[in-house]
């Protein structure tokens, strides 16, 4: 991973991109309210101009922005646009947290290294949209008994297959509900994430090898 281009005290510069309730976000801006994370979120990015996660952003006193996408304009266009607005606040990392767009390479060729993504299964498995759920059903199924969450980059137009930053296991309980085990899911999702910001935060934090192709 890039190295910091500024000294090891200087809070890192975040920008994070969300789509839905934000409850990933709330999670970095309470570890920056505690000091736990040296880090400040400078903007919160949304392509949707509705969802909770704005407000979150508000209530912390962080710039919001809503991006949408124009009518019949082109993934790399909406791109370039993103990019333009993000480049804006200086970030040190454009964290994907609840970001529910593919990203061309019109917006990561512009942040290389810099853009993060979390992904609520484990390297080389449940790629994709509805994972959390599709890992209950694989589950119920009896072709699986585990799943995980893991933050890694984003590098290319690759879906949730870049170089691996942290991994939490998760078991799956079938004497539990649903609704337990995707409140598990957000649980640890939460706390990885935090804890792979705070790695990396502090400048320690080097990309594990790219796991790309691994099989479930």
């Amino acid at each position: 991973m890039k190295a910091p281009s500024e000294s090891a005290n200087q809070p890192r510069r975040l920008v994070v991109l969300v789509s839905g309730s934000g409850s990933n976000l709330q999670a970095i801006l309470d570890a920056c309210q505690r000091g736990d994370l040296n880090a400040q979120v400078v903007a919160v990015v949304s392509n949707k101009s509705d969802v909770f996660a704005l407000e979150r952003a508000a209530k912390a006193g962080v710039p919001t922005v809503h991006v949408g996408r124009q009518q019949d304009e082109r993934r790399a266009d909406f791109d370039s646009r993103l990019a333009d607005v993000v480049a804006g606040f200086s970030p040190d990392l454009v964290v994907l947290a609840g970001w529910m767009r593919l990203l061309t390479m019109s917006f990561l060729g512009w942040f290389p290294e810099q853009v993060l993504n979390l992904h609520p299964a484990l390297p080389g498995e449940l790629a994709g949209t509805g994972a959390i759920e599709r890992a209950w059903k694989e589950s119920a199924a009896g072709s699986r008994t585990r799943t995980g969450v893991m933050v890694h980059l984003v590098p290319d137009e690759g879906v949730d297959d870049g170089p691996v930053l942290g991994t939490a296991v998760v078991e799956i309980d079938r004497t539990k509900t649903y609704d337990d085990f995707e409140q598990l899911m957000h649980d640890t999702e939460h706390r990885l994430l935090v804890d792979t910001l705070i790695e990396i935060c502090n400048a320690s934090a080097t990309a594990r090898p790219d796991h790309r192709g691994v099989s479930a």
